[in-house]
């Protein structure tokens, strides 16, 4: 049987940044100074027979399963050109099945020097890039990150490692790759571990039924899509010992577990693993520790001598009042609502593809207005870390298990949020941005998202943590949380 890799459609998710007027008037790219130059694109199986299928000769690719090309001699100066490039009018002959190598260009997939981290930079010897504004190719980056980031591109770079490159010092690093870099390492620290993928979601959702965690008052945690999204972030792997799911998080500073062993297993048993796993691999470092654990767990491992200390816990609210907003003690938010009405005609719908653009706008928008108030040290990083799972979110939302949508003002996208079922009466807001200059629409968005979430038989909505943040502890209580659930964090076995 022939394997074959998998699909990926990257001129619909990942558009040129480099105008194509620049393009012509280049002399770089598709021109090589030595015929075996290392910055020749490579192919994929698929990408040769495309190739081939559009006229490039097969005797250009050495290996049909996966290739840099072969080059031409150049028929006018020294050099020599990819077979596919004309240059007597300085197009691709391929352009529109043009590889990922190509596509990508001028950002660059490398290791870095010590071969142990995938960076993504751009290549100064692009003229363009050298004069471009320098959000524009952040924002750019952060798309083709999360391109990167999605399981068939994933695949296919792991499939053909080739397509990263050495390190060069005359490309300009933006970030690290940590889900490519956990895909492409050879060496891990168990052998058991796996990491964490959108093909892993069935068995995640298995060990949360084999563990009996569930309820209306569980954290918004115990569900693949609030871990998910992070992996763009962190390298996230789970392994499997004595039919118990553990799921492991590598942080620059080592590792811990985002959330409790799940399955049959007695817990302590379970944690008394867990913790052997990660003094193994982190050695004296104080970062292992366990997160995200609910009342009864607590109560239970207390009883076995294990201490789990406060955290900020989850804000449950009941979802009819929260569309209802009755009484003196909602009246300040109906109020707020009110004046949105009065002031916008807004328009609801459902998230879609052609959406992304008007979100990230939005996103960015939204960024800059917080930064104008004058965020503190926390929530500078909670800003900057969040746009990569937005961003995420908007590529994968349905794959991930999660549904959004966003309301329009003249049509012009002035707010979004995404959510997923943490169980069958109880909705999770996971994302939730507005245009702040808009007074009330906040307000107006969350009691929309409540009747949404109602009409699909909701009735619990959990609105997650406040992040330690003050303003948003005081906004979430204002809303009158019917629970705030317990959360805990384990930072040590036995003490």
């Amino acid at each position: 049987m022939v394997e074959t890799e998998p699909s990926v459609t990257v001129p619909k998710t990942l558009p040129q940044l480099v105008p194509s007027s620049a393009c012509f008037r280049c002399d770089v790219c598709c021109r090589f100074p030595e015929a075996n130059s290392f910055l020749r694109p490579y192919f994929t199986q698929q990408e040769i027979t495309a190739a081939v299928e559009h006229g490039v000769a097969v005797a250009s690719f050495p290996d049909r399963s996966g290739s840099q090309i072969n080059l031409v001699k150049n028929p006018t100066v020294d050099g020599y050109l990819c077979p596919a490039f004309d240059p007597r009018t300085g197009e691709c002959g391929i352009y529109e099945v043009r590889p990922l190598d190509c596509q990508l260009y001028p950002f660059a997939l490398m290791w870095d020097k010590a071969q142990k981290q995938v960076l993504l930079g751009w290549d100064t010897k692009c003229p363009f890039m050298r004069e471009a504004f320098s959000n524009a190719i952040t924002a750019h980056a952060e798309q083709v990150a999360i391109l990167l980031a999605t399981e068939a591109v994933t695949e296919t770079i792991a499939a053909n490692p080739s397509l990263i490159g050495r390190f060069q010092d005359d490309v300009v690093v933006l970030k690290t790759l940590p889900q490519l870099t956990a895909r492409l390492t050879p060496q891990r620290v168990d052998s058991r571990l796996r990491p964490l993928t959108l093909s892993d979601a069935p068995h995640f959702a298995q060990a949360l039924e084999q563990a009996h965690v569930l309820s209306p008052a569980a954290l918004a945690a115990y569900a693949f899509p609030y871990h998910y999204i992070w992996t763009s972030l962190l390298p996230y792997w789970w392994m499997e010992s004595h039919e118990t799911f553990f799921l492991f998080a590598q942080s620059p500073d080592g590792w811990f577990m985002p959330l409790l062993p799940l399955g049959p297993r007695p817990l302590d048993q379970a944690v008394g693993e867990a913790f052997m796993l990660m003094q193994q691999w982190n050695g004296l470092s104080p970062v292992s520790r366990i997160e995200n654990v609910m009342g009864p767990q607590k109560q239970l491992l207390e009883r076995v001598g294990i201490r789990c200390r406060q955290k900020d816990g989850d804000y449950l609210y009941k979802a009819e009042a929260l569309v209802a907003l009755r009484g003196d003690h909602y009246k300040s938010q109906r109020a707020l609502c009110n004046r949105v009405e009065r002031e916008r005609v807004i328009v609801i719908e459902p998230y879609r593809e052609s959406h992304r653009a008007g979100c990230l706008a939005l996103h960015e928008l939204w960024v800059s207005q917080k930064q104008a108030g004058d965020p503190d040290s926390m929530g500078m990083l909670l800003l900057e870390d969040a746009k990569a799972a937005h961003v995420l979110v908007f590529a994968e939302h349905e794959r991930i298990g999660v549904s959004g949508m966003v309301a329009k003002v003249e049509d012009r996208i002035v707010a979004y949020t995404f959510g997923y079922w943490l169980m069958l009466r109880t909705w999770c807001v996971l994302l939730e941005v507005v245009d702040r200059s808009m007074t009330g629409l906040a307000q107006w968005l969350f009691r929309e998202t409540c009747r949404t979430a109602i009409n699909a038989g909701a009735t619990y909505i959990n609105a997650m943590d406040d992040a330690g943040l003050s303003g948003l502890r005081e906004a979430k209580l204002a809303y009158r949380p019917t629970v705030l659930i317990e959360n805990c964090v384990i930072t040590g076995f036995g003490k």
